[in-house]
C-alpha cells in the first residue's frame, strides 16, 4: 500500500495487533522543514472517531457527569475511578450527534435536548488517530428515562453524578478531575456561560 503527499510518503504498514482497535507500524518517508527527507517508523492506533458530550440544566446550573473504572489510571498510580463526561466510540455509518445521544440514553439514561457542537480535537495525535467531536446538550429532569450505567455486556459499570459546573470546576483544581476532555467541555460550559443558573434560581 502506497500514499503519498508533498509532506509524507507512506512506505510500509504492518499490523501488529488487530484486537479492538488496530495497532500498525508505519514506515514512512516526511520531507522536513529545511526540504530534506528523513526515514521515519511509528506504531499507530487507528481509533477512528469519537464524541463526548456535557448535558447542562441551564436553569439549575447543573452538570451530568460520569464515574467509572479506567485501568491506566490505576496503573499509574491514580484514582482508578474517574469522573468523565460521558463519552463514546462513533461505530462506522453513525454520525456523531446520534453516537452523543445513544451513549447519553446508555451511560446517563437521559434523553437530551438540543446538541450544540463545540469543537473537534485530536487527544493525542502522536500515536492515535482518534478525533474526539464535543458537545454541550440540554438535559431537564423529566427527560431521564432510566438509572443508566452503560451495558453490562460491555463490562461498563457506570455511576452517574449531577452536580453543578463551580463544583465540577473545584474537583478540577483539587486534582479530582483528572480526565483532558472532561476538562475541556467543563471549563468551555464555565467560559460561555453555558451553565451558568438562571436568574432567581440557586
Amino acid at each position: 500500500m502506497s500514499q503519498t503527499s508533498d509532506e509524507v510518503e507512506i512506505l510500509r504498514i504492518e499490523t501488529l495487533s488487530a484486537e479492538h482497535f488496530p495497532l500498525r507500524r508505519y514506515r514512512f518517508r516526511q520531507r522536513r522543514r529545511d526540504g530534506t527527507g528523513a526515514t521515519v517508523v511509528r506504531r499507530i492506533y487507528e481509533l477512528g472517531e469519537s464524541i463526548a458530550v456535557l448535558p447542562v440544566d441551564r436553569r439549575r446550573g447543573t452538570v451530568l457527569l460520569t464515574r467509572q473504572l479506567r485501568l491506566p489510571a490505576f496503573l499509574n498510580g491514580d484514582e482508578a475511578r474517574l469522573v468523565e463526561a460521558c463519552a463514546g466510540h462513533i461505530e462506522p455509518g453513525d454520525e456523531a450527534e446520534a453516537t452523543a445521544r445513544r451513549e447519553a440514553e446508555e451511560e446517563l439514561g437521559y434523553r437530551l435536548g438540543a446538541l450544540v457542537p463545540v469543537f473537534s480535537l485530536y487527544m493525542s495525535p502522536g500515536s492515535i488517530t482518534e478525533k474526539l467531536h464535543f458537545f454541550l446538550a440540554d438535559y431537564e429532569p423529566a427527560m431521564k428515562q432510566s438509572e443508566g450505567g452503560g451495558l453490562a455486556a460491555e463490562g461498563e459499570d457506570i455511576e452517574v453524578l449531577e452536580t453543578t459546573i463551580e463544583t465540577a470546576c473545584r474537583m478540577i483544581e483539587a486534582g479530582q478531575i483528572v480526565d483532558a476532555k472532561t476538562v475541556l467541555l467543563l471549563q468551555h460550559a464555565r467560559l460561555s456561560g453555558a451553565a451558568a443558573p438562571s436568574a432567581g434560581q440557586s
